[in-house]
């Protein structure tokens, strides 16, 4: 089963993000979807998942990790080099949060947004859930 990044589909660094992950999924292990599409908010509603446009989500095997901890899975699941930045999730989550909630609350100013979701290359289209 795929892995889901639900993403905040207007945003600079999330679409930066996603486009990092693309070119690095050569085992085609993760399915994307903005929190702003059809999909995304109809998986929010099946895993019944507390959210805001500045939560990153991944949904692996019917499992939800949110904000840092997400962040730390996909890399996880990414593997090669990235796999050994999981090491961090030995850091309590009550220390990664707070420094993923300050990225996140100031992402739209320091990284800019779109006035839509990205359209994704062709590609890459089978890729995307919505």
């Amino acid at each position: 089963m795929k892995g889901i990044i639900l993403f905040d589909g207007v945003c600079n660094l999330c679409n930066g993000l996603v486009q990092f992950l693309l070119k690095r999924d050569k085992e085609d292990r993760f399915r994307f979807a903005s929190l702003q599409g059809e999909q995304g908010q109809q998986l929010i509603q099946k895993h019944n998942i507390e959210y805001n446009l500045d939560t990153f989500i991944y949904i692996k095997a019917s499992k939800v990790f949110t904000k840092s901890t997400a962040a730390l899975h996909v890399l996880k699941d990414l593997k090669g080099f990235w796999q050994l930045l999981f090491i961090f999730v030995l850091i309590p989550k009550f220390l990664r949060d707070p420094i993923y909630n300050c990225i996140a609350n100031n992402r739209y100013k320091w990284f800019g947004k779109q006035d839509q979701c990205m359209m994704p290359k062709t590609e890459y289209k089978n890729k995307f859930l919505d």
